[in-house]
C-alpha cells in the first residue's frame, strides 16, 4: 500500500536542546554541582554528572522546568554503584549520572517530584541495594521472597543462578493498602489468571461494583534479563533483547542494537535501516489489530474479535513467509538485519497492506456505528491529559489523552528522519479513544510501509560486527508499538556486554491503570486493562 512519495524529509530538530543551557544555569543558581561532559556513544542524548547529594534537588528543578522522566538504572562498579537517569524535553534527551559508595548506598529519591520513578527506584532498591532516603514506599517490588534482605542480585559478587532453595516462600505478607468503611470490600485478582496471560496481582477495594482503589503487584515473572546480559557478545545480547517482551521483539532488539552500534561506532547500511522500519511497522500493525479485537471481546462483541484476530493471523503469516518468524524474532541483528526483502516479497507485502486497508474500510464503520459497543467504551476508563503527563505515560495510552508525542517524529532516527510521521491524537482519554488511536496508527503504519517499500535503498542489509572498545556505552531509543522503548548498553573487555538495561513502555504505563479504573465498575476492569495492555514480561525484567 503506497500513498505516493513521503511528504518530505524531517531532519532532526536543530533546537532540540535549545532549553539545555538555561536549564543548567537554573541548576547552578540552585547551587547544584552539575557538569556537562562528553556524551560519546550516548549521543544524541546529552550527559551531565551530579553530586549524589544533589540528585533529589536536580529532579525538583527538572520537574519545574517541564522535563519528562523516562528511566533510571544502576551498575555496580567496584566500590561504587553508578546511577543514571534519563529525562526528555522537546525531543532532546538528557542523561543525568551520579555514584554512591557500596558501603553507604543512599541517594535522594526522584519519586517526590516524578511519580514515574516510584517502581523503577524500588527495582534498584531490590536488585542493587540502593536506598532512596525520602522514597514514599520502601516495600519490596521485584524480589518478592526469592532472596534475603541482604542479597542484591545485580551486584557483581552475586552469582547468576543465586542461591536457590528447595522452595521459595510464598509472598503472602505483602502489605497492600487497606480501605475501611461501611460496605467496603476487597477483591483479589490473580496472580494466576483464568486465561493464558502472565501472572500479575490486582487488589481492588470496592463498594458494591464501584472501584474505590486498585493496587497492582507485579514482578512475578522476573527473568534476570539484566544479569543474563552480562558477558554476552553483541549477537547474544540482540537475541536476549528480542525476548524482553515477546510482542515487542523488533522494538527491543532495535533499541538494543542501536545502543550497541552507537557505542561501537558502527554505521548501519541504509537498506537495513529501511527493513528495520518495515519490521517495526508490521509489529505495530499486528499488535494493534490484536488489541482492537480483544478490547471488543472484553465487552462481549465477539464478531470484532473474530475479524481482527483473523486479520492479525493473515498479517503474521506474511511475516513468517517473508521474514522467517511470525513475531519477527531474530530479524534485527547488530549491524543490520538478518532478513532482506526482494522485489517479489515487496510486492506481496504491498498487496497484503492493500487487502488489510480494504477490510478496515468495512470493519471500522461497524465498530463506530454499534451502539451497544460504544456504550461500553465511551466514557469508560478515562485518563485525562493531566494525570497522563503526571505519570509519564507513553504510546497510544498517552496519545488517546491528548499527549502529542512520538519518537519517530520528535527525535527522528533513520529512516524516519526522511519521512513525515503522522501522529494520531485524541483528547477524550477513554477506552474508545484508545481504540480510535490504535486504528488510526494502523493506517499510518500502512502508509509508512508503503513509502519504505517504494523507496527501498540498494546495498547490503548488514555490516560485519567488530569488537566494541572496552568501556564504550550507547543509548538506543525507538518508538515501539507501545511507545518509547529505551535500551542502555556498556561494553566490557573483549567486546563482551558489561551492562544492559531495557526500559519497556509498560514500566510507565502500568500505573495508569490504577488511576483510570477509579470510579468505574469492577466488570469494566478487563476492558480497561486491555486498553492499556501493559506487558508483564516487559516490566518483570
Amino acid at each position: 500500500m503506497s500513498a505516493g512519495a513521503p511528504p518530505g524529509a524531517v531532519p532532526a530538530s536543530s533546537d532540540a536542546f535549545a532549553w539545555l543551557a538555561d536549564f543548567l544555569d537554573t541548576c547552578r543558581r540552585e547551587n547544584l554541582l552539575v557538569e556537562e561532559i562528553a556524551a560519546g556513544g550516548l549521543a544524541p542524548a546529552r550527559l551531565v554528572r551530579l553530586d549524589p547529594e544533589d540528585w533529589g534537588a536536580f529532579a525538583r528543578v527538572a520537574a519545574g522546568a517541564g522535563l519528562r522522566w523516562c528511566a533510571v538504572w544502576g551498575e555496580h562498579r567496584d566500590a561504587r554503584i553508578e546511577i543514571s537517569a534519563c529525562l526528555e524535553h522537546g525531543g532532546g534527551y538528557l542523561l543525568a549520572r551520579t555514584a554512591v559508595l557500596v558501603r553507604t548506598p543512599v541517594l535522594p529519591s526522584h519519586t517526590p517530584h516524578y511519580p514515574a520513578a516510584d517502581r523503577p527506584e524500588r527495582h534498584l532498591q531490590d536488585l542493587l541495594g540502593v536506598a532512596f532516603s525520602d522514597h514514599p514506599d520502601t516495600r519490596r517490588w521485584v524480589r518478592h521472597q526469592a532472596w534475603s534482605e541482604q542479597e542484591f542480585p545485580l551486584r557483581t559478587d552475586f552469582p547468576l543462578y543465586g542461591h536457590p532453595s528447595d522452595e521459595t516462600p510464598p509472598d503472602a505478607d505483602y502489605p497492600f493498602l487497606r480501605a475501611h468503611g461501611t460496605g467496603v470490600h476487597e477483591i483479589p485478582v490473580g496472580p494466576v489468571h483464568a486465561g493464558i496471560i502472565e501472572p500479575g496481582h490486582f487488589r481492588f477495594q470496592a463498594v458494591g461494583e464501584a472501584v474505590l482503589n486498585l493496587e497492582e503487584r507485579l514482578g512475578y515473572t522476573h527473568k534476570g534479563i539484566e544479569k543474563l546480559a552480562e558477558g554476552r557478545d553483541a549477537q547474544g545480547l540482540a537475541r536476549l533483547a528480542a525476548r524482553v517482551s515477546g510482542d515487542s521483539t523488533v522494538a527491543h532488539a532495535w533499541a538494543a542494537c542501536m545502543a550497541m552500534e552507537r557505542a561501537a561506532g558502527c554505521e548501519v547500511p541504509a537498506r537495513a535501516l529501511a527493513v528495520r522500519a518495515i519490521l517495526a511497522e508490521r509489529e505495530r500493525i499486528a499488535n494493534h489489530l490484536g488489541d482492537v479485537g480483544a478490547i471488543c471481546n472484553d465487552v462481549g462483541f465477539a464478531f470484532a474479535w473474530y475479524q481482527f484476530s483473523r486479520l492479525r493471523e493473515l498479517w503474521q503469516r506474511d511475516n513468517a513467509r517473508v521474514f522467517g518468524h511470525r513475531l519477527l524474532r531474530g530479524a534485527v541483528v547488530p549491524g543490520g538485519t538478518a532478513a532482506d526483502v526482494c522485489a517479489r516479497e515487496a510486492a506481496e507485502l504491498a498487496r497484503g497492506a492493500v487487502g488489510l486497508g480494504d477490510e478496515l474500510d468495512q470493519l471500522v464503520p461497524i465498530l463506530e456505528e454499534n451502539a451497544s459497543l460504544q456504550d461500553r467504551l465511551v466514557g469508560t476508563g478515562v485518563l485525562a491529559a493531566g494525570p497522563a503527563v503526571h505519570l509519564g505515560v507513553l504510546g497510544c495510552v498517552a496519545r488517546a489523552g491528548g499527549i502529542d508525542r512520538d519518537v519517530r517524529r520528535d527525535t527522528p532516527y533513520a529512516p524516519y528522519d526522511r519521512l513525515t510521521v503522522r501522529v494520531p491524537v485524541c483528547t477524550e482519554g477513554d477506552v474508545a479513544a484508545r481504540v480510535r488511536v490504535r486504528l488510526e496508527e494502523i493506517r499510518v503504519a500502512l502508509e509508512l510501509q508503503g513509502w519504505l517499500l517504494d523507496a527501498l535503498p540498494g546495498g547490503p542489509v548488514c555490516r560485519p560486527w567488530g569488537v566494541a572498545p572496552e568501556g564504550a556505552e550507547g543509548l538506543g531509543i525507538v518508538e515501539g508499538w507501545r511507545g518509547e522503548t529505551l535500551a542502555y548498553v556498556r561494553f566490557g573487555a573483549r567486546g563482551a556486554v558489561r551492562r544492559y538495561y531495557p526500559r519497556d513502555p509498560s514500566r510507565l504505563n502500568w500505573p495508569a491503570l490504577e488511576v483510570l479504573i477509579g470510579g468505574n465498575i469492577v466488570p469494566d476492569f478487563p476492558v480497561c486493562n486491555k486498553s492499556v495492555n501493559g506487558s508483564y514480561s516487559g516490566h518483570d525484567l
